[in-house]
């Protein structure tokens, strides 16, 4: 009887911490959710106690669980052990290096500490190259992150103070929004619906998506009462060829989808939906000659002037 009584306690203990891990909770919810676990269990009273009781216990245990008058319990840190397989130990230690390469030191050591994580975890035969500009752990990077992410949470048009490369500043109206990696480098990824193109005669054209430096956002200001235009950033479809070494080349994004091969002439055409123009351009500079764009035109003969201006530099 005594087992099952202690049995009983640490699985109520456990369900209060899969609870708070979800979202904080305020004591009524919880004491609601904790009811029909006690009745399953055969225990009847008052739940509220127990759960006080319980909590009291973990916080003895070292598990930190945040609380004040009128406030939600919040489980701010939790040292519950985890039992890892050597495979997943190995795994959870790539993900750390991943992280703390590109520069975010502190999601990093969570990880670490998750794991108990040694540098002998970590596969020798792995190696990161990336050169993130800033450690995006910092205190101020967190700000700004958390305060954009609360904007594309509300999905309202708001504001940004942008710092450019030579130190000046400029205020931004900022519309659908999301971040995205590039590169190793964090970006603020927007619609800017006042961008006026010099490619397109039509609004809502992908050179309204512009990308910010996360590290360079100064201030991120208070949502708006106007709605984001679209839940989708424009697009443009752009075919290119790819021939010689790459004639045979395997998309390897969701956005190229390949529209015809030729294995005798050793070429295969491609079908990309692209959102920025800036990173697809970068793409296909790096194929060099093995990838020619077909279509539109304006960008393929931008292209062609890029290799222009580089064979005049040689």
């Amino acid at each position: 009887m005594p087992a099952k009584t202690s049995y009983n306690q640490i699985a109520f203990a456990i369900s209060i911490l899969q609870l708070l891990a979800e979202k904080p909770r305020k004591r009524e919810e919880l004491s609601i959710l904790l009811n029909s676990i006690l009745e399953k269990q055969g225990k009847s009273g008052d739940t509220i106690q127990k759960l006080t009781r319980t909590i009291r216990k973990l916080r003895d245990c070292g598990i930190e669980i945040k609380s004040a008058p009128h406030h939600p319990y919040e489980l701010l840190e939790s040292n519950f052990p985890v039992i890892l397989s050597t495979e997943q130990r190995q795994a959870l230690a790539v993900a750390a290096y991943f992280l703390a390469d590109m520069g975010f030191s502190k999601e990093a050591s969570q990880i670490k500490r998750i794991g108990n994580i040694t540098l002998e975890d970590i596969p020798g035969f792995i190696k990161v190259d990336f050169s993130p500009p800033v450690d995006y752990s910092e205190d101020k990077l967190e700000h700004i992150v958390r305060e954009l992410q609360d904007r594309f949470l509300q999905q309202h048009r708001y504001t940004i103070r942008y710092q450019s490369r030579s130190g000046g500043g400029r205020i931004w109206d900022v519309d659908r929004s999301e971040l995205r990696l590039h590169n190793g480098t964090l970006y603020l990824f927007a619609f800017i619906p006042d961008w006026n193109s010099y490619r397109f005669n039509y609004w809502r054209n992908i050179d309204q998506n512009q990308m910010f430096r996360l590290d360079r956002i100064a201030n991120v200001g208070a949502a708006s009462d106007t709605h984001w235009i679209s839940s989708d950033f424009p697009t443009l479809k752009v075919r290119y060829r790819m021939s010689g070494q790459l004639w045979n080349y395997q998309p390897r994004r969701k956005d190229e989808v390949i529209i015809c091969k030729n294995s005798e002439e050793k070429y295969c055409d491609i079908e990309a939906t692209i959102d920025y123009w800036f990173w697809f351009r970068q793409r296909i500079l790096k194929y060099g000659k093995n990838a020619r764009i077909l279509s539109p035109d304006k960008f393929a003969e931008e292209i062609e002037q890029e290799y222009r201006e580089i064979y005049k530099g040689l």
